[in-house]
Formats: structure tokens, sequence, C-alpha cells
């Protein structure tokens, strides 16, 4: 029997409203029996703690994602080193750099950035890295800054760039965009890196894997990342199930 871990999963996303338990089940019948929960902004850190304290294998992490960067306020970063020391985060996300969105002060990213990779450090909690066309300033600003570890979640970056993550001590969340044939680098990658690095992932309702491309992405689905990631490292899906659960336990510490 699986027991998966999904590194990356927006389960608050208002459409699990209509059927969040079902999902779980359907999920935990897979054998992906826990779940990372990042939020994106201020407003969603009390609906991520309650969703995660009504369900058993669902850990919070608590940022604020650089897609939403004109909704953060200089109050917001005051805010999360309190709430972290109080409500049961295993980690420090989603933050990071997007850079292929139009119109997202990069000045300001750059700040709300630095400043979590700071809190993140001085509460010695991992963190959950968002990097779109940004891989080089992240890995620079992660190098500058030290002293952290943590996942670089949906990389799609080149070989190298992962090997100066790993260098660093950062992990890469895979989920659906190995499944699909024309993504030749980051499988590329996958089949070659090692394996204490990897961390799978769905994104979820984000980022469906090819068989399911067009549908909401469900926790569920990562069987299909996790079997096509064994088919191209030549290995098991039960061995990789065991050592990207274990990366993930290690990291996150979870229970």
């Amino acid at each position: 029997m699986l027991d998966l871990v999904d590194t990356h999963a927006h389960l608050d996303d208002r459409s699990f409203d209509v059927d969040r338990d079902a999902m779980f089940g359907r999920a935990s019948h897979a054998g992906v029996r826990r779940w990372i929960v990042p939020a994106i902004d201020r407003q969603n850190w009390e609906t991520i703690e309650d969703l995660c304290a009504s369900r058993e294998g669902a850990f919070p992490a608590y940022g604020l994602h650089p897609l939403l960067i004109d909704a953060h306020r200089d109050e917001h970063l005051d805010q999360l080193p309190v709430w972290l020391d109080g409500h049961g985060a295993i980690a420090v996300g989603e933050i990071g750099l997007d850079f292929y969105v139009a119109g997202l002060d990069p000045v300001r990213q750059r700040e709300v950035f630095v400043r979590q990779l700071d809190i993140a450090k001085e509460h010695d909690l991992p963190v959950i890295v968002h990097a779109r066309r940004a891989f080089e300033e992240t890995i620079h600003t992660l190098r500058r800054v030290g002293g952290l570890r943590g996942v670089v979640h949906s990389f799609s970056g080149s070989e190298e760039q992962a090997r100066q993550l790993f260098d660093l001590g950062f992990h890469l969340g895979i989920g659906g965009p190995v499944t699909y044939d024309r993504a030749n680098r980051i499988r590329r990658t996958v089949a070659s890196m090692p394996l204490e690095w990897l961390l799978l992932e769905t994104d979820a309702p984000d980022q469906p894997c090819a068989h399911h491309r067009g549908e909401r992405n469900e926790p569920a689905f990562m069987t299909d990342v996790l079997e096509t990631i064994a088919s191209l490292r030549d290995e098991s899906p039960e061995a990789i199930a065991a050592a990207t659960t274990a990366n993930a336990v290690k990291l996150f510490k979870l229970s």
C-alpha cells in the first residue's frame, strides 16, 4: 500500500467546497494520506488553519504569494512571525518571485520575498518557493540569505539550476507537468537527479497531469506523477514513493 505526501496542494480553494470530504477520500484510497497546504495571502491563513485542524494528515504553511503582491501590506509581514509561533506551521510558504505575469512590481516582490526568507530563518522553518521566470534571481537570493532549506515547487529550470539548488539544500517539487511528453527538460532533470532531493506534489487544483488535462487537479491524481517518474528513472513506484515520502517527512518534520 502506498503512503504518499502531496507536498503542495491548495486544498482550501473554493473549487473543493462542493466535495472536499470526497476529495480527501479519493486521495487516501490512492495512497496519498498527508498533504501540505500552503497559504497565498493574509486572508486565507485562518481558513487553512481550520482546514488542517479538522483533517488528520493535513499540515499548514503560511506566507504571502508573489502573484498577489498588490494585496500584501507591511502589517501582514509584521503579523507573519507571530502567526507562525502559535498556529502549527510546518513551513513558510508559498513565497517567491514571479517575473512571468505582467504588472507585478518586481521591487516589491523582492522586498516581500527576502523578508519572508528572513522570518523563516529566524523560526528555523523550511520555505516553499514559487519561482517563475525567476530561477537565477531566486537561487542568488537563497544563496545570499543563506542558512535556509526548503523546496522550489513546480520546478521547471535547467539541470544546472537544479544542481545549484541541491548545493543550497533545496528540494525540487515535481507534479503534473512531468507527465507531458513534451516536457523534455524537466523529464531529463528528474531522470538523473539524486533521489534524496525529490518531492512529489500536485499544486491542486491547478496543473493537472496529462491524463486529466482540462480537469480540476486533486491529490489522488499524484499517482500519475509517481508512475511517470518511476518510468523515467527505471525504478519501481514503491521505491520512489518510499524515498519521496521520507524526504518530505524529514524536511517538514511531519508526524
